[in-house]
């Protein structure tokens, strides 16, 4: 199994996806081994989804996703790709972590200003020693993400880095650097 599919693998439509180079690091601080039970809050168009279901072929992914277009492109990716390991949710977290199993890892890519609830609602279902993956585009949810961490931090213990990606492209005769949005990826692992 390859870590790492291209971009353009990827059924996209007009829903923002996670980008191959933090979709690697976001899977390499997730752990995800083969049997794992994971979920995907604010899965996009799945392009974590369906890496993590590859990862976990015989665990399971639940990508919890509130909008109808990204629902619909989560579910072409996962026929495209022939996953029958990965569930869709249509549902806005945390509602729609209900009726999740305990939880191996958890990854949120979006929370549509529900960050803390659904915080809240992982902490119940993350099993101990469970990865979490916290994937922050603004400053106000990696605020919000730390702030949270600060005050459980008997039950988190957690690292940050900041990434900034930027691609080759050709302008003219020359090749130019084009920087992408930088990211800062929180991992968390629950403690006993």
């Amino acid at each position: 199994m390859k870590l790492g599919l291209p971009d353009a693998a990827f059924i996209r439509g007009k829903v923002p996806m996670t980008k191959q180079e933090i979709r690697i690091l976001t899977l390499v601080k997730a752990q995800i081994g083969p049997r794992d039970i994971v979920c995907d809050i604010g899965a996009g168009t799945g392009s974590l989804s369906i890496e993590a279901a590859r990862l976990a072929p015989a665990g399971h992914v639940y990508a919890v996703e509130r909008k109808k277009e990204a629902v619909c492109l989560i579910e072409a990716n996962r026929e495209r790709f022939g996953l029958e390991n990965l569930s869709v949710i249509e549902a806005e977290a945390p509602a729609g972590l209900e009726g999740l199993p305990p939880v191996d890892v958890a990854m949120i890519g979006g929370s549509g200003g529900h960050l803390m609830e659904i915080l809240d609602r992982l902490t119940q279902k993350l099993r101990e020693g469970g990865r979490l993956v916290i994937n922050c585009i603004t400053v106000q949810t990696l605020a919000e993400a730390l702030d949270y961490l600060h005050v459980h931090e008997t039950v988190y213990r957690y690292e940050a880095v900041q990434v900034q990606v930027s691609r080759l492209c050709r302008a003219g005769p020359y090749d130019m650097a084009e920087a992408q949005n930088p990211v800062y990826i929180i991992t968390c692992t629950k403690e006993a």
